[in-house]
């Protein structure tokens, strides 16, 4: 459903939200390794998510990546999205057409209007908070079972 860069941009912010829960900043080597996206791309997409205040970056010593406890409460998960993917997902047509709307629908326009619609709500609705607060819980994983710890 998302691009692999916005899948990527959401686990890391996830994964750099839970760790600065705890006031610990992480390197862009263990975020890579984290959400296991290679070294370079996942650099790019870091720029893409603290270009739009969804990331803080310290450089130095010391440094890393970072989420203040105030911006966990307020990024919602629709702004990771619209940051690295646009809209076109929650406003673009089911199967890729240019022209798609109520006067002139495509075969699935009815059935994946519902769907926009209900995504949306999910995505402007759930902050990095809860996910984060979720992942560090046990309730939600960024991992697969069968990926190593």
């Amino acid at each position: 459903m998302f691009s692999k860069a916005c899948e990527y941009g959401i686990r890391a912010s996830i994964f750099i939200a839970t760790k600065s829960s705890n006031g610990v900043r992480v390197g862009i080597k263990d975020v890579a390794k984290e959400i296991d996206s290679p070294e370079p791309f996942t650099g790019k997409i870091m720029q893409i998510l603290t270009k739009n205040n969804i990331i803080d970056s310290a450089k130095g010593v010391g440094g890393g990546f970072e989420v203040s406890a105030e911006k966990m409460k307020a990024v919602k998960l629709i702004q990771i999205v619209d940051a690295i993917d646009g809209d076109a997902i929650y406003k673009g047509c089911g199967i890729g057409l240019k022209e798609c709307s109520e006067d002139h629908p495509c075969p699935v326009h009815d059935q994946f209007k519902q769907i926009r619609e209900l995504l949306l709500i999910m995505l402007t609705g759930t902050t990095l908070e809860e996910l984060a607060t979720g992942v560090k819980s046990g309730d939600f994983f960024l991992k697969a079972l069968n990926e190593n710890k």
